[in-house]
C-alpha cells in the first residue's frame, strides 16, 4: 500500500472568497459515497513525516509552505547558548499547533464539483464562528486513517467536525476522548451514533416547516405525512411537538415498504380537505420514492388543489408549495458553535439527531397561484420557481 501522506493546510479556510449556494439537492450524492477529486481547497501544503523517518529533511519544505502564505508572519528569533535538537523540536510543535490552533478538525470527501463548493461554504462558516485557524483533511476511499489519526494525536485535536457520511465513518474510530460533531447527513441509526457525537442532520426542522406552512396558508388545521419509523422516527417525534405549537393536528402513517406507502397515499389524497389539509414530504428513501410515489402524489395534489409541502430542495422545482433547504454558511457557524460548546465544558450537550434549522427558503409561485394562496412578498422567499 503506498504511503499516505496527511497534508497540513496554513491558510485561512474559505472566508474571503463568496460561492453560489447550492441547495439540498446538491447534498444527496455525498451522504453515501466519496470519490478523490483533488484537494478540495487550494492551499499552501507540506507533508509530514512518518514517525519513523528523521524529519530534518522535511523542515525546509515545511517553511517554505509557511512562508508562502498570506496569513503567517515569520519572525527570525535568535537562540543564545546550545540548543539540543529534540527541544528545538518540541519548541516548533508547539510554535505549528499555536498558529493551527488544531484543537478543532474538519475532515470532509474529497470531491468535485458542485459538492466541494458545498463543502467550501460549510468550512467559511466554521472558520468564521471559531475565530482561528483549523485543520482541514480531506478525506477518500484510499486514505491512510492510521496516519489521520496520528496526524490528530500530533495536533492535540479536541474535536472534529466530520461532513457528509464519509467523514462520519471515519470519525466514529477515532479515540473516544476526541468528540465530534457531524453535519451533512440525513440520518443516522443510532446504534452508529457515538456517547460524544452530535448528529446534524440535513432534515429541515418540522417546526421551521409548519410555521412556513401557516405563513402561506393561514387556514391550514391538518398535515398529513407518511414515514418510515426505521429512518424518521426521531423526526417524527420533534413533528408532533412542532405541530402543536402551531395549532396543527399532524397525522403521521407508518409505512415500511412501497406498496403500502402508495395505498397510504391514495387514501390521504381521496379523503383531504384542500381547505384546511396540506401534505408534507419528508427526506425518506421508503415513503416519498422519486419514481413512483412522487409523479403520483404531485399530479393528484395539483387536481385537487391540495397544498404540498417537502423537505426536499428539488422537489419545488417539480411542483411542490415550498421546501426548506441548507444556509450553507451558517450551518457551518452552527457545527463550530457545537464544537466550541464541547471544548468549552467537555461534554457533548445534546446528543443524537439534531434537525437542521440553519434554512433557506424556495418557493413555486406557479403552484402558489394555482392554490389561490398569496406569495407577494417575494422577497421572504431565498429562491423562487419557475426561475424568471
Amino acid at each position: 500500500m503506498d504511503k499516505f501522506s496527511v497534508r497540513l493546510r496554513f491558510r485561512r479556510l474559505p472566508g474571503e472568497r463568496r460561492v453560489v449556494r447550492f441547495g439540498i439537492w446538491l447534498m444527496g450524492g455525498l451522504l453515501f459515497a466519496a470519490t478523490p477529486a483533488g484537494a478540495l481547497l487550494n492551499l499552501p501544503q507540506a507533508t509530514l513525516p512518518a514517525e519513523d523517518e528523521e524529519p530534518t529533511q522535511h523542515y525546509a519544505e515545511v517553511i517554505r509552505a509557511i512562508e508562502s502564505s498570506s496569513d503567517v508572519t515569520v519572525f527570525p528569533i535568535q537562540v543564545v547558548g546550545p540548543v539540543i535538537a529534540d527541544a528545538t523540536q518540541r519548541l516548533a510543535n508547539k510554535i505549528a499547533m499555536a498558529s493551527g490552533q488544531g484543537a478543532i478538525a474538519v475532515i470532509y470527501p474529497d470531491m468535485g464539483e458542485p459538492y466541494r463548493s458545498v463543502f467550501a461554504q460549510i468550512i467559511e462558516g466554521i472558520q468564521a464562528k471559531s475565530k482561528g485557524q483549523i485543520a482541514g483533511y480531506a478525506v477518500g476511499a484510499n486514505s491512510d486513517i492510521g496516519e489521520l489519526k496520528n496526524a490528530l494525536r500530533r495536533q492535540d485535536t479536541k474535536v472534529v467536525i466530520a461532513l457528509g457520511r464519509q467523514g462520519m465513518k471515519i470519525a466514529a474510530t477515532l479515540d473516544g476522548n476526541i468528540g465530534v460533531v457531524v453535519g451533512g447527513v440525513l440520518t443516522v441509526p443510532e446504534s452508529e451514533v457515538r456517547d460524544q457525537t452530535i448528529v446534524n442532520s440535513l432534515s429541515p426542522d418540522p417546526a421551521l416547516l409548519f410555521a412556513r406552512l401557516k405563513g402561506l396558508k393561514p387556514a391550514a388545521r391538518r398535515v398529513f405525512t407518511v414515514f418510515d419509523p426505521r429512518q424518521n422516527g426521531w423526526l417524527i417525534q420533534l413533528a408532533k411537538e412542532g405541530a402543536r405549537a402551531q395549532g396543527l393536528e399532524l397525522v403521521a402513517y407508518e409505512a415500511q415498504d412501497l406498496r403500502s406507502a402508495m395505498r397510504i397515499y391514495q387514501e390521504i389524497l381521496a379523503s383531504a380537505d384542500p381547505t384546511r389539509d396540506a401534505l408534507w414530504l419528508p427526506q425518506d428513501p421508503t415513503t416519498v420514492e422519486e419514481g413512483t410515489v412522487l409523479p403520483m402524489v404531485l399530479q393528484e395534489s395539483w387536481t385537487r388543489n391540495l397544498a404540498v409541502f417537502s423537505s426536499s430542495f428539488g422537489h419545488v422545482r417539480r411542483g411542490v408549495l415550498f421546501s426548506l433547504y441548507p444556509n450553507n454558511v451558517e450551518l457551518g457557524r452552527h457545527l463550530a458553535g457545537s464544537a466550541l460548546g464541547f471544548m468549552a465544558s467537555g461534554e457533548a450537550g445534546m446528543r443524537g439527531m439534531v434537525p437542521l434549522r440553519e434554512v433557506l427558503m424556495a418557493v413555486n409561485l406557479r403552484t402558489a397561484q394555482h392554490l389561490g394562496l398569496d406569495a407577494s412578498r417575494q422577497h421572504d422567499f431565498d429562491m423562487v420557481f419557475p426561475e424568471r
